[in-house]
């Protein structure tokens, strides 16, 4: 396992923040030779400490700039009830995060979609289908001022 020093917590910081950043720039900005910096690098990936890196994707852009948080309660604790309920979240494409909570209702989810009919649809269709689905509260994001998903 990598260690969890100082310096891996940089090197870290800096991927985390640009994660298409050379070795050579990486090194420089968390104080390491090159040599240094990338077996650091590898031994966070091998670890699994790093499990990917991923592009970050302009929402609004693409047509999908109506962003939800949508608390839902399910009827039945039952691991059937859970299984088929994150079974229908992980096919529709408008939700891209799903997760299961503590609290008052099961599950937080984030959705995208193109603008407030597309989110309906997705209300009635595939939330309003569900037969575990008995509660359903949805915060509307007005803005991010700070998001370091992703």
């Amino acid at each position: 396992m990598a260690k969890n020093d100082q310096i891996n917590q940089r090197i870290l910081q800096e991927l985390t923040r640009d994660g298409r950043i050379s070795n050579l720039d990486l090194a420089e900005r968390v104080g390491l030779s090159p040599s240094a910096c990338l077996r650091r690098v590898q031994e966070l990936e091998r670890s699994g400490i790093i499990t990917g890196y991923r592009a970050v994707l302009d929402r609004q852009q693409m047509g999908l700039g109506f962003v939800t948080y949508i608390g839902v309660g399910l009827g039945e604790h039952t691991k059937e009830a859970q299984e088929a309920f994150e079974r229908a979240m992980q096919a529709a494409p408008e939700v891209v995060e799903c997760h299961n909570i503590t609290g008052t209702i099961e599950y937080l989810l984030r959705v995208e979609c193109a603008d407030l009919p597309s989110y309906k649809r997705f209300h009635t269709d595939i939330l309003g289908t569900s037969p575990y689905v008995t509660a359903i509260t949805t915060y509307v994001v007005m803005g991010s001022p700070k998001d370091l998903r992703a």
